[in-house]
């Protein structure tokens, strides 16, 4: 019983997660999820006389957890729970991978505003942003903001981002255009999880990096003591952009079977300040190009748990970030001195409707439980930007990338008991995704050769199915967690008049997982786990074509383009003593056939006799080794409160096999020292980051810019002014250190006279005021 009254609870708390990828398209995912409908219509009816409580065995035991830790704010630190690694809630110790959980109370104490903040101190965890310095017709950089998480190594496509389970969309790269991946507001989430490395059975084997799963706010989080109505309120302020933003949360129960929650944020801010000091016009400027960004969120959710075991979440969001920038640095010398004045405009917005089911208690012979998942997303990205030129012609350039994606997800799960010895969980179930995607380019004056519109690549429909299977078996000491994930997918371009001949493209997988994990006494643990993964081709990398006459260059279509696979493994030790943490993991990973966008195939660009080609191409082999360490101690009360220090180191190294060259996208090693004060009233923190320099022996080319070794200080305190009001001060980069990030600058080469125009940010204050109620 009291195994089942755990299970029972795990499952009501967890939020719902979704998926995506591939296996085989002969079984249709909604005939399965049709199927499995129909079991949980019989559930409930079987449920129909019971009374709905008016608080869940998962809402009692949270009130209390949460007003344990009020009462009393030196007690040991509850154990993180995570829902990523197996879409239900299980304590992250117990789980042999590395996973860093970050909740809302921690970001509002770090003043996380975004996912680049986020990543701070998470040693091999980075988020590249480059600074606006983009022209009409060249350069990509910083046009992408914050362009998407780098873990270990990789980034881009090969990170799986989710919001709430439901997959974001991907980040597109052609010529001088770029779109990243940040379609999120910080303000809705009440939990980031990242797992590290390859990710389980249940997702998608295109995760080779590892996975992000933004989880925004339940109205659980916020109806906590048996209360009917409840929010919060914050407004806050970023020295480093002159960042503000407010945002007010607010959920109530209607009934015992009914809750819902509404929430919402604005935020304005400007360019991300340097230690830039050239100003004016032109290529030498180093201050940041004027910038005005402003964003809007909005989440809504409506709850419905018509008994104990039953429960369903609708979801609306919406996201919308825009950014208006003048772009001094494109003007002037910089184009041989033709460009008088250069503006651009840029566009993210994101919206999604969901819905989330989950049924307990099945008690058929194939499910226990079961959840079910339907959502539909879209994306819209839009860049504008205009050159007004001394003696030539006015021009402009709209360049739209467009996701419209329907996500569904079927799940369930089977309790396993062989005798007294062996128990645990059979999780199966499929996935499928359907994505439409779209590319154009309008505007005025074409270059020589071009002419509007412009497509990149041909409108797309993307498919891909999944059969997944994975147990979680406990033996004694010993957990094993096996898994299986079979994959399919197609790519159907539409062929359009004014592009050649286009390519369909598909594939298949299977990709096994295993993970185990000992526990060799109550304090200590070890783990390893290995992970095959398989990431397609999209459809801009197999049918990208452009062709300037003039100039002549073109990109042309790889039909023969092959999917990415993995196999990594990591092996970890986990230590939990009554003051002490301590994680160690040590990881490695092959990579084959990795894909590299638009590389130089043949011929010469400008040549009339051999024009340059480009296409997208394999790399034949990468490997990617490295470590991690973590540690906390509790010193206990001393002069009055409670003392805490925390640690943490990464390492990783990369290399392509065929060549013995570096890997470029990987970071130096990064050191995070913290100590932290607690009393009932107030918190403070002192943390310092170590960045090691970049190494010639770590690049690829001899002419790269190194980035030198720095420290950095921040200190941070809250104030509880009183129940449910904090107030929160920062102050970031401490000492006014001028340092860069390796992430931001890797594509700067060494004789370059800007490079304080990529520095980070200099001493900045923090502020936000919080009202919970």
């Amino acid at each position: 019983m009291a195994s089942a009254a755990a299970s029972h609870t795990r499952a009501l708390s967890a939020p719902l997660s979704v998926f995506h990828p591939a296996a085989r398209p002969a079984i249709h995912p909604l005939a399965l999820a049709c199927a499995l409908a129909c079991v949980s219509f019989t559930a409930q009816a079987q449920e129909s006389t019971a009374v709905a409580p008016t608080q869940t065995l998962a809402q009692a035991s949270a009130t209390v957890q949460v007003a344990a830790a009020h009462a009393d704010r030196s007690a040991p630190v509850m154990k993180d729970v995570v829902v990523s690694a197996s879409r239900d809630e299980q304590d992250a110790d117990a789980l042999p991978m590395t996973i860093d959980v970050i909740d809302a109370k921690q970001m509002e104490e770090g003043h996380v505003s975004d996912i680049r903040e986020l990543a701070e101190k998470l040693p091999n965890v980075t988020v590249p942003r480059a600074p606006a310095r983009f022209s009409l017709a060249s350069s990509s950089a910083g046009r992408d903001q914050n362009s998407g998480f780098n873990i270990r190594g990789l980034e881009g496509n090969r990170v799986l981002m989710l919001v709430d389970g439901v997959r974001q969309p991907r980040s597109y790269s052609f010529s001088a255009n770029t779109f990243g991946r940040d379609y999120l507001d910080l303000g809705l989430v009440q939990r980031v999880e990242i797992l590290r490395g390859s990710v389980p059975a249940l997702y998608g084997s295109d995760g080779m990096g590892g996975l992000v799963n933004f989880i925004t706010v339940q109205p659980d989080d916020l109806l906590k003591g048996g209360k009917t109505i409840g929010g919060r309120v914050s407004a806050s302020y970023d020295g480093s952009d002159n960042g503000k933003r407010v945002g007010a949360t607010l959920a109530g129960r209607a009934s015992p079977e009914w809750a819902w929650l509404v929430s919402a944020g604005i935020g304005r801010s400007s360019a991300l300040e340097n230690m830039g000091t050239v100003g004016g016009v032109g290529s030498t400027r180093t201050e940041p190009n004027p910038e005005k960004d402003k964003s809007h969120s909005l989440l809504g959710r409506l709850v419905y748990t018509p008994s104990a075991v039953q429960k369903h979440v609708f979801t609306l969001e919406q996201v919308n970030k825009k950014a208006d920038y003048a772009l001094l640095t494109a003007q002037g010398t910089s184009l041989g001195g033709t460009v008088l004045d250069s503006n651009s405009k840029t566009e993210m917005n994101r919206w999604r409707a969901s819905w989330q089911g989950q049924w307990q208690q099945l008690g058929m012979s194939l499910a226990d439980e079961l959840q079910l998942m339907a959502s539909y997303q879209g994306s819209d990205s839009r860049e504008w930007i205009n050159e007004t030129r001394r003696n030539l012609p006015y021009r402009e350039r709209d360049v739209t990338y467009d996701e419209n994606a329907l996500q569904l997800h079927a799940q369930a799960n089977k309790i396993l008991r062989w005798g007294t010895a062996v128990s645990g969980k059979f999780t199966y179930g499929m996935d499928y995704m359907r994505n439409k995607v779209v590319n154009e380019q309008n505007g005025i004056t074409p270059a020589a050769g071009e002419q509007f519109p412009l497509k990149r690549f041909p409108n797309t429909t993307e498919t891909s199915t999944a059969l997944f299977a994975q147990a979680d078996l406990h033996y004694g000491a010993w957990s094993l967690t096996p898994g299986v994930r079979a994959e399919h997918y197609s790519i159907k371009p539409k062929q359009q008049g004014f592009l050649p001949a286009v390519v369909s493209n598909s594939d298949s997988a299977i990709s096994p997982k295993l993970g185990a994990l000992f526990q060799a006494s109550d304090a200590w643990s070890v783990y390893g786990n290995y992970a095959a993964g398989f990431r397609a081709p999209n459809a801009g990398q197999i049918n990208a074509y452009f062709e300037n006459s003039s100039q002549y260059y073109k990109n042309i279509p790889n039909p023969n383009l092959k999917p990415e696979k993995s196999n990594t493994f990591e092996l970890g030790l986990r230590g939990r003593m009554e003051r002490m943490k301590l994680d160690a993991a040590v990881f490695t990973g092959r990579y084959k056939n990795f894909i590299l966008d638009q590389q130089l195939v043949s011929g010469t660009p400008g040549n009339r006799n051999d024009p340059g080609i480009y296409q997208s191409v394999n790399l034949e082999d990468v490997r990617i080794s490295g470590f991690e360490l973590k540690a906390d101690y509790d010193w206990g009360k001393f002069a009055g409160g409670n003392w805490r220090t925390h640690a943490a180191y990464g390492y990783t190294k990369g290399t392509e096999t065929k060549t013995d060259k570096p890997v470029n996208t990987i970071s130096p090693q990064q050191l995070v020292l913290g100590v932290r004060y607690d009393t009932s009233n107030v918190g403070v923190q002192l943390s310092a980051s170590h960045w090691a320099g970049k190494k010639a022996k770590d690049v690829p080319t001899t002419t790269a810019w190194l980035s030198p070794s720095a420290t950095v200080l921040d200190l941070s305190a809250q104030w509880r002014i009183r129940p449910g009001t904090r107030l929160n001060v920062g102050i970031y980069n401490l000492t006014d250190k001028k340092y860069w990030r390796w992430s931001d600058v890797r594509g700067l080469t060494s004789s370059t006279q800007i490079v304080d125009a990529y520095s980070q940010t200099g001493r900045n204050l923090r502020v936000s005021l919080v009202q919970d109620f």
